[in-house]
């Protein structure tokens, strides 16, 4: 029988799973795939034993070859890829792991952004009465000394602030923005007066500022 005779043609489908060579060997089918250059289809597939890849034109992988008279497959398709091997365990393992950490570090940073917000729902206050205290002064008691310290200790307080993602709301001579501002009193859109500062934490409005509008 000649060899021609023997060539099924190429537009055939080939099942991916595992063949067993003519000659003994098994393989494992990795995909198809076209030659650049002379647009010849190709098949690569993977020596089970060894791991090893070749790459054989579709036309030779799928033909018949005739072996002690007989005519047979060069490639006999034997079962499909079986999907709990010792490999796809591996990888489906892999997976669920780094999922698994990407999941922990989400969780991770949900708590901590919720820890530091409850935080501030205390802390803030405290820093707001001080700044009250300070701006409910005349002119001449801002030149005594324990106001100075005041003051140090509240740009203190606002840099540990902004070193943990928090920032205050700009409010007068803004546009009024219902988004991050609570309007006590008025009926402009321009803000005259802030009556109590507003917070963002890494983006996010923690507070709205409350402001009188004009």
């Amino acid at each position: 029988m000649s060899k021609e005779k023997n060539i099924i043609p190429e537009k055939e489908e080939i099942k991916k799973g595992i063949y067993r060579h003519y000659k003994g060997g098994e393989y494992r089918i990795i995909d198809e795939a076209k030659n650049s250059e002379t647009k010849k289809e190709m098949i690569v597939y993977q020596d089970i034993n060894s791991g090893k890849i070749w790459v054989r034109p579709k036309g030779m992988f799928i033909e018949n070859v005739e072996v002690a008279g007989a005519v047979k497959p060069r490639f006999e398709f034997i079962k499909e890829e079986d999907n709990d091997s010792s490999e796809n365990k591996y990888l489906r393992a892999l997976a669920d792991y780094q999922n698994l950490l990407k999941q922990s570090a989400k969780d991770r940073e949900e708590f901590v952004r919720y820890a530091i917000g409850d935080f501030l729902q205390d802390i803030l206050p405290v820093y707001d009465h001080l700044k009250m205290s300070i701006n409910g002064l005349k002119e001449e008691e801002l030149k005594n000394p324990w106001v100075e310290g005041v003051k140090y200790v509240l740009k203190q307080f606002k840099d540990v602030l902004e070193t943990k993602g928090i920032e205050e709301i700009k409010t007068v001579g803004e546009k009024f923005n219902h988004e991050t501002m609570e309007a006590l009193d008025g009926t402009g859109d321009i803000v005259k007066q802030e009556v109590m500062t507003g917070y963002k934490l890494n983006g996010k409005v923690i507070r709205h500022a409350k402001v009188i509008v004009e």
